[in-house]
């Protein structure tokens, strides 16, 4: 499901210098019908939009698309895998480890090389009112797009899971900034945002226990004290019969992943277990990840595609 390159990392190809790119990353909940997830990959790529990976995950039951270009053709592919998502993806019958409040759940915006956060959310805006007026489903603005600062970080909008957000609908502080004020009857709602570059990293424990993956989340997540923009949750994977720790990396240059690993690897250790390995979801500057240290548990199933030029993110 990824698209791959014979080159080290993915690179700017034939665009000019100036040309201003933005990345989309979508995250949908749907992690296990294969052809579900090519029909929403397709779609993007239909739209002109250079795909660049699709990570899927049975035990989460989601999949991330990663795809950038210039902002139209970006606007076009994210709109293209929302109808699809509505259309092919039923909240009703979901069943996985990851929060979540939407068939398409989150839609990042992401500005690259030349262009600006406010492009970033111009973009998300756009596409977040042709999605709600199109589909009828409700789009809330998060991060640099939020509407409100109360409504601006994604764990507000999943405390309580999608039934959580309904109750709180109720409330005018929580009125969608797009479409109905009532949830899609399969498609939930939508949170749309703008952001700067993160990275989605996990760690895979030898044990079951959930109890050890929570302790060595809230060790190394800085809402509990940890280390600097980092968040992370302990899940289990039930169909492999193991514990991971999910992460989600918000500034890569002020907590690297290696730094983040080594931490981890020092509470699992504490705790009797140890990290068998390490896992990429979606996509990161190449430099960062490209010489994962030895004396670290293995960076598992890394594609080429999945690292991207640093000229990217300069």
């Amino acid at each position: 499901m990824t698209d791959t390159s014979s080159a080290r990392h993915i690179g700017l190809g034939e665009r000019s210098p100036d040309t201003a790119l933005i990345e989309c990353v979508p995250n949908v909940s749907e992690g296990r019908d294969v052809a579900v997830i090519e029909a929403l990959a397709q779609t993007v790529r239909d739209a002109g939009a250079r795909l660049v990976d699709v990570h899927r995950d049975d035990d989460h039951h989601r999949s991330v698309f990663t795809f950038l270009g210039e902002a139209k053709a970006v606007e076009d592919g994210a709109l293209a895998l929302a109808r699809a998502a509505v259309r092919l993806v039923d909240l009703t019958r979901h069943r996985g480890v990851h929060p979540r409040v939407g068939a398409l759940d989150v839609v990042p915006f992401v500005p690259l090389r030349g262009a600006s956060m406010k492009d970033a959310v111009s973009t998300a805006r756009r596409m977040g009112r042709a999605f709600a007026a199109e589909c009828g489903v409700p789009v809330f603005f998060y991060g640099e797009a939020a509407t409100a600062p109360h409504r601006r970080e994604l764990p507000v909008f999943r405390r309580g899971g999608i039934d959580g957000l309904a109750a709180r609908l109720v409330d005018p502080r929580w009125r969608p900034d797009e479409g109905p004020a009532t949830l899609h009857p399969t498609a939930g709602a939508t949170l749309i945002g703008a952001r700067g570059p993160l990275i989605a990293f996990n760690a895979v424990l030898d044990t079951a226990s959930e109890e050890i993956a929570d302790a060595i989340a809230r060790a190394i997540r800085e809402s509990s004290g940890g280390l600097p923009a980092v968040r992370a949750l302990g899940v289990v994977l039930a169909r492999r019969g193991l514990a991971q720790v999910s992460m989600n990396l918000l500034d890569y240059r002020r907590t690297a992943p290696a730094t983040v690993a080594r931490r981890i690897e020092r509470e699992a250790r504490a705790r009797g277990a140890r990290v068998i390995d390490y896992e990429l979801v979606g996509c990161a500057p190449a430099d960062v990840l490209i010489d994962w240290p030895p004396d670290l548990a293995p960076l598992a199933g890394r594609s080429s595609g999945q690292l991207l030029d640093p000229e990217l993110f300069a």
